[in-house]
């Protein structure tokens, strides 16, 4: 085990007794939404993954130490501190550590530090992906990249609906990265169920996505899977108005130059504004319905 990296002793114990164990990301706590309604919706998550019968693990930097659990205090922490805490992806790590700071996991950090402790299964709201311009910006989320070479199996509602779509189901194709639509033909955008897209395979149920997880590690490929979970009915918004929002959204963006790890927190947080509040109900929404499938899939291990 390396000198960097603290498994909290519920998750040690799940891990050394076989069994499951669901990886879930600390931006969502800092960046994602208000406290403390951001520390709520953590605490929701790691409850909704315990009654699917799974150990729940919040990954975060603090105080330098990679964490695989977190305690509710340590939450607290995270949630109160906010957009004070770096927003840490692959290349934040090393500065990080080495200072002895703290850091809330985007999914690249997250699969990092998972794959670190033995966790095969994370999930998360939705995964970064080839943002809208990246012709010209090259603006492509880390996200992508550690797909292609860490192995562990992401639970989503799909891309954020904010990038390109089309785009980033290219790029996945490029690196291997299967995806998968959990019940579905069609590649769900985030708050909504629909895209127009098509995913690489359809499975319809927690043992076909593990088993079809197992056979990839069996046979030594690299990279995780993507597994696309449609947000539920009840909450998935009118592709009208959501797409509306985001066009604004993004165009206030391009105007005040907005760019990097700075574009998506702008843009969530602009979205919310826009359809008070709606899309961070939804964003709940399907964050919830992720972990409850992520922990079903993890138990099928």
């Amino acid at each position: 085990m390396n000198n960097y990296l603290e498994i909290s002793p519920e998750v040690k114990s799940a891990l050394t007794e076989g069994r499951p164990v669901v990886a879930l990301e600390s931006t969502i706590i800092s960046h994602g939404m208000p406290y403390p309604q951001n520390v709520e919706t953590a605490m929701n998550v790691e409850r909704i993954v315990r009654e699917n019968g799974a150990v729940p693990a919040t990954i975060a930097i603090i105080g330098g130490k990679l964490k695989a659990g977190l305690s509710a205090d340590e939450i607290e922490y995270l949630g109160k501190k906010g957009y004070d805490v770096t927003k840490a992806s692959r290349r934040d790590l090393p500065v990080l550590v080495a200072r002895g700071e703290d850091g809330a996991t985007t999914v690249a950090t997250t699969m990092i530090i998972a794959a670190m402790a033995g966790i095969k299964v994370f999930a998360t709201g939705g995964i970064g992906g080839v943002h809208r311009g990246a012709e010209v910006t090259m603006d492509i989320s880390a996200d992508l990249e550690e797909l292609a070479r860490t192995p562990v199996l992401v639970v989503c509602a799909g891309a954020k609906s904010i990038l390109d779509l089309g785009l980033t189901l290219e790029y996945l194709e490029t690196k291997g990265v299967p995806v998968i639509g959990y019940g579905t033909d069609e590649l769900p955008a985030f708050y909504t169920r629909k895209s127009g897209f098509g995913v690489d395979y359809r499975l319809d149920t927690p043992d076909e996505i593990a088993a079809a997880f197992r056979a990839k590690l069996e046979m030594g490929l690299a990279g995780g899977m993507l597994v696309t979970n449609p947000i539920p009915e009840p909450y998935s918004m009118d592709p009208d108005v959501i797409n509306k929002a985001i066009d604004e959204a993004v165009a206030e963006a391009n105007a005040k130059g907005i760019r990097g790890k700075q574009t998506t927190p702008f843009l969530l947080a602009k979205i919310k504004d826009i359809t008070g509040g709606d899309s961070l109900a939804s964003n709940i929404r399907l964050v919830y319905n992720n972990a409850a499938l992520a922990a079903q899939v993890a138990g099928k291990f």
